[in-house]
């Protein structure tokens, strides 16, 4: 398969699917965007990108302005042009905490429609093992083409850091698992275009929608084992994150970092897939389910703290500092500060947020009211959620007479402590 010559279609214009999309048609290959959103498609055939992301905006502008990049939101009409077919949609979970695979098989079911013979198909969104095989196989061979000898189809799992997402894309190792060995070998040949990082092929697709599942819940479940020791450091006078530190000196430990919660779109998500393989075969996923518990409580237990710690009066006002769920984006996938929200609401609080990524009317949306930063120091509890370079300059003189609760490591603890103000952090009670 000569790629010069052929086609791509993207489906899913998000975080992951436009700098892929982007990254493939500045090297020059002819990239169709499939999105069912039309204020997405609207905004890049514009040459404008609709999320925070460096270098983003001015690589999508100029792929359209060169007619490499093209956005429809004519799924079928897309899968009729396009040689290649990369899916990118979200998986997210039900209510029951189950993969929801219905973006995926929407995408799939498009894509049969015109589906041709000699097509190659990639699925890069995150999905549960043996989706590959077992959902997406059937809805594309709807198409009266078998799969393997009419078409290709591969898995590669998507590996990008919010914020850093167009160098991780283009120098990331990337894994590739095919459903048969030809399918692995052309996936493999297109990711070279755009990677200088390493390919990994891997035995089938089954291997490589593992391989995701497994990073993700490594962290999930190294970051339940932080907030423990966090939780119990409280307890005894120890300041968790000096402790951490400390033992990460070892050279075979790597104890991550506590904090509020988990967000974002992966890891938060993905353990729940391993949980429903678990339940689908019997297997009791104990410490999976544990990690999840603890990460969730985590928003509980800022809110203890507010409670144990906040002066006992009436029109109590809190400003939560930071929307989003990590430092200097805008992505709010999953933020822990939605479900402080939440529950600080259920209460007798007065509750602002203040980010300065995130749009007003996005948090406002949640049912508080979004304020500036000077504003957000005014208030009687200051809540640190996100680790935004803008909070990292806080001083004690911004916060006399206050209360603030550190869920981030990024204050000196004792600078503000030394200067009367009442400081709490997860993990470093005084």
């Amino acid at each position: 398969m000569n790629y010069d010559e052929k086609k791509i279609a993207i489906y899913g214009l998000g975080h992951i699917g436009l700098p892929t999309a982007a990254i493939l048609a500045d090297n020059n290959l002819q990239v169709i965007g499939a999105d069912v959103n039309p204020k997405t498609v609207e905004n890049i055939n514009r040459g404008v990108c609709s999320f925070k992301e460096p270098g983003l905006d001015e690589l999508v502008k100029n792929v359209v302005e060169n007619d490499k990049l093209k956005a429809t939101t004519n799924l079928e009409e897309a899968a009729r042009i396009a040689d290649i077919l990369i899916v990118i949609v979200p998986t997210p979970i039900d209510k029951d905490n189950n993969a929801d695979l219905s973006y995926v098989i929407s995408a799939c079911e498009s894509i049969s429609k015109g589906l041709c013979r000699g097509n190659l198909v990639i699925i890069e969104s995150t999905v549960p093992p043996e989706t590959g095989i077992n959902v997406v196989k059937d809805v594309l061979e709807k198409s009266n083409l078998k799969c393997g000898e009419d078409f290709y189809l591969a898995y590669s799992p998507e590996r990008a850091l919010p914020n850093n997402t167009l160098y991780e894309m283009t120098h990331n190792t990337r894994i590739v698992g095919g459903f048969n060995r030809e399918s692995a070998e052309l996936a493999s040949r297109l990711y070279s275009y755009i990677t200088e990082g390493d390919i990994i092929t891997v035995k089938n697709m089954t291997s490589a929608e593992m391989v995701k599942l497994m990073e993700n819940t490594y962290r999930d479940v190294n970051i339940a084992l932080a907030n423990e020791f966090a939780l119990l450091c409280e307890k005894i006078d120890v300041d968790v994150n000096e402790v951490i530190k400390s033992a990460n000196y070892h050279p075979r430990v790597n104890i991550h970092t506590p904090g509020p919660g988990v967000g974002g779109h992966c890891i938060p998500v993905d353990p729940y897939f391993l949980i429903e393989l678990g339940r689908k075969y019997d297997v009791a996923t104990r410490l999976l389910d544990a990690s999840r518990y603890v990460n969730s409580y985590m928003p509980e237990h800022v809110l203890d703290l507010i409670l144990k710690y906040k002066e006992d009066r009436d029109n109590y006002s809190i400003a939560i500092l930071g929307m989003a769920y990590k430092g200097n984006v805008d992505d709010i996938r999953e933020t822990p500060t939605i479900k402080l929200i939440e529950l600080a609401g259920q209460l007798d609080f007065d509750v602002y947020v203040n980010d300065p990524f995130v749009d007003d009317d996005v948090i406002e949306s949640f049912g508080v009211k979004a304020i500036s930063y000077e504003d957000a120091l005014e208030c009687d509890c200051v809540v640190l959620m996100t680790d935004h370079d803008l909070y990292k300059n806080l001083k004690p003189e911004m916060l006399a007479n206050k209360f603030i609760i550190s869920t981030r490591p990024i204050l000196d603890a004792d600078e503000f402590r030394d200067r009367g103000v009442n400081f709490q952090a997860i993990g470093n009670i005084n």
